[in-house]
């Protein structure tokens, strides 16, 4: 079976398992399946064929109040900004624009059946290149988050939202997946 029959295969049953965790050796060969696309891609293409995309800052908050005022913190930053009120939604973000997505600020409790550790977890197994923040109000210290992760205890300070922000327009840009 070729490789991107496998990989094909692998993403219808994708979201299934994203709501029950996904097992980390089928984690890895997700990775493997989806660097060999991106490998692909970028060979079958030269670089200055490519259009230039824009980065964007996926905010994932239940809150109303709080989501508008992280978008708008980050709208002042070379993000673009797509704001979700759950991580369901988040990852439709992702599966759409993966390969724009240099920032996921996520607060542990949403709206929907995922929470925001489960949504950290698929983030970093997914879509490593991604920058990823995880916030929250109820938790004392740090969550269960994966440790590439950065926690910022609520009520959070705009600077360190900025920082964050900064730090993602600094790395290299994703892959396109």
């Amino acid at each position: 079976m070729p490789l991107d029959r496998i990989g094909e295969t692998l993403a219808s049953f994708y979201d299934s398992l994203v709501s029950e965790g996904v097992p980390e050796h089928l984690a890895v060969l997700v990775r493997k399946v989806r660097q060999s696309e991106a490998d692909a891609a970028a060979a079958a293409e030269p670089p200055a064929a490519a259009p230039r995309r824009a980065r964007v800052a996926l905010v994932v908050e239940d809150d109303p109040g709080v989501r508008a005022l992280a978008e708008a913190l980050l709208e002042e930053s070379e993000l673009s900004v797509v704001g979700c009120d759950s991580a369901e939604a988040a990852l439709a973000v992702l599966q759409a624009r993966g390969g724009e997505v240099a920032l996921v600020f996520a607060d542990i409790r949403l709206a929907g059946a995922m929470d925001g550790l489960q949504l950290a977890h698929a983030v970093a197994t997914l879509w490593p290149r991604a920058r990823l923040v995880v916030t929250s109000g109820h938790c004392v210290g740090r969550p269960e988050i994966p440790p590439e992760a950065v926690f910022i205890q609520k009520p959070w300070r705009p600077f360190q939202v900025l920082v964050e922000a900064e730090r993602a327009t600094l790395q290299p840009a994703p892959p396109v997946a």
